[in-house]
């Protein structure tokens, strides 16, 4: 007795505390923000999958080497092949179709900086009357802040050219997330702050309010910007670098330096899987942190700029998209349970499952809050993971770069995320074994529970 009172009093402090931490303001205005500015970067991302596993001349699913080879069909030899009108228009069309991330991922900072100021605002300041005009100084904070050039040298130059105004367009992507959240959020602060305390030029009511607000807006914006200025000269003054690079420099290299570690990947796999077993949805905690870390990377390798493992996107093609939390269980459960309730849940549970989604099984059997099944959903998801980690290593599949929703079906996600037919056998080897898990936990519940006469699970059995 005294023991299943200290369980339930850990899970209650344990729900509590984690509960807190997910309903977090400033949490919850990253995740929003990072959510939302993932919209581009997913239409991008969905772009490239189709670049890249479709269209490719040369190495895509359909004409390429590693799929369906109809280039060669097409064309009699790989020779004719790349020397053919067809192959030349589709790499043309490759290159069209590439511009998506010049919209998107090339300038995810900037966007953070729109998204991130205007959600900040709303969340933290509801009684101002246009929460656009901080989204505008934000940006003026952020332009005054990137490093500015008078000189280019291109590649292979000896002479640098004198370009006036030349600005370093490499942190308006990836380079300069730090920066893009830092400076908007102290310039929404300090605009917001002033303006609270009316330090504004008022205009008689006459004046229209689309007018009289920009007005308002004049003092605090100038005091925002001009505070700005002031911490550009003095950075670039004593250290040489502008904020952005500071913050690239102390902040996101380290930053993307941890993230980079089997450490991080092993708590941030094991703690989410742990956060849905007490009912709470990891993304509130962990959203953030990836935004700021395996988002950043998931870019670059998109962009061709690097080649990270651990990345969110390896994540959904190994765990979420490859089932592990939706479609094993649900297996499992059909096969081998023998108790009747937990078959009806699985039947229902299943073509939820066949599109990733979970909650009808954790919610329906229950998973969650289930002693009885806190190991295998535990370790399910951090397997499925370094599954997918060993074929990287191993050189059975590259990094993942395409970006393909997490509701696409197992194993044809992975032959979408990959590109060809080995991200499908990765996919099946987790199906096989995360299910493989489940197993003597079901058949342990078939005894628990054979005699309960409902066919419903106790849900502090055992």
């Amino acid at each position: 007795m005294n023991d299943k009172s200290g369980w339930q009093k850990f899970q209650t402090q344990f729900t509590r505390k984690a509960g807190k931490i997910a309903a977090n303001k400033f949490l919850l205005t990253l995740r929003d923000s990072f959510i939302l500015v993932a919209s581009t970067t997913m239409i991008a991302g969905f772009a490239i999958m189709i670049q890249n596993v479709f269209i490719d001349p040369t190495n895509g699913l359909i004409f390429g080497k590693q799929g369906l080879r109809l280039g060669k069909l097409i064309s009699g030899s790989w020779a004719a092949w790349g020397k053919s009108g067809f192959c030349h228009g589709l790499s043309a069309m490759a290159n069209i179709i590439g511009l998506f991330s010049n919209g998107s991922l090339n300038v995810f900072a900037v966007l953070l900086v729109v998204i991130f100021s205007y959600t900040f605002s709303k969340k933290y300041f509801p009684k101002s009357k246009e929460h656009l005009t901080s989204v505008l100084y934000a940006m003026g904070a952020f332009f005054i802040s990137l490093p500015w050039h008078f000189s280019y040298t291109p590649a292979g130059a000896t002479k640098a050219l004198n370009i006036p105004g030349y600005i370093d367009t490499t942190f308006f992507g990836t380079k300069g997330v730090f920066a893009a959240l830092a400076i908007s959020f102290g310039a929404v602060w300090i605009y917001n702050k002033v303006l609270q305390r009316n330090i504004t030029i008022k205009m008689p009511d006459s004046v229209p309010p689309a007018v009289a607000r920009s007005f308002e807006s004049l003092i605090p914006g100038v005091i925002t910007l001009g505070f700005f200025i002031i911490l550009t000269g003095l950075s670039t003054a004593f250290t040489g670098e502008t904020m952005p690079e500071l913050f690239l420099t102390l902040l996101q290299k380290p930053a993307m330096a941890i993230s980079g570690t089997g450490f991080f990947a092993f708590i941030s796999q094991t703690t989410w899987s742990l956060l849905q077993w007490f009912g709470i949805h990891p993304t509130s905690i962990w959203g953030p942190i990836y935004g700021l870390t395996w988002n950043i990377s998931d870019t670059q390798n998109m962009l061709g700029q690097a080649h990270h493992i651990y990345t969110t996107l390896m994540m959904n093609f190994s765990t979420i998209a490859a089932g592990s939390c939706s479609v094993s269980p649900v297996l499992a459960l059909m096969l081998f349970s023998k108790r009747a309730a937990a078959k009806k849940v699985s039947k229902i549970a299943l073509m939820p499952a066949i599109f990733n989604i979970s909650e009808p099984i954790t919610f329906g059997l229950p998973i969650i809050l289930n002693p009885l099944y806190f190991i295998p959903w535990v370790i399910a998801q951090p397997l499925a993971f370094y599954i997918g980690i060993a074929a990287v290593k191993i050189g059975f599949i590259a990094p993942i770069v395409n970006n393909v929703p997490w509701t696409v079906p197992t194993l044809l996600s992975g032959l979408l995320y990959t590109g060809n037919i080995k991200g499908l056998i990765v996919q099946l080897i987790v199906v096989i074994a995360t299910t493989a898990i489940y197993i003597p936990f079901i058949k342990m519940d078939n005894r628990i529970n054979a005699d309960n006469k409902d066919g419903l699970m106790d849900p502090v059995a055992g």
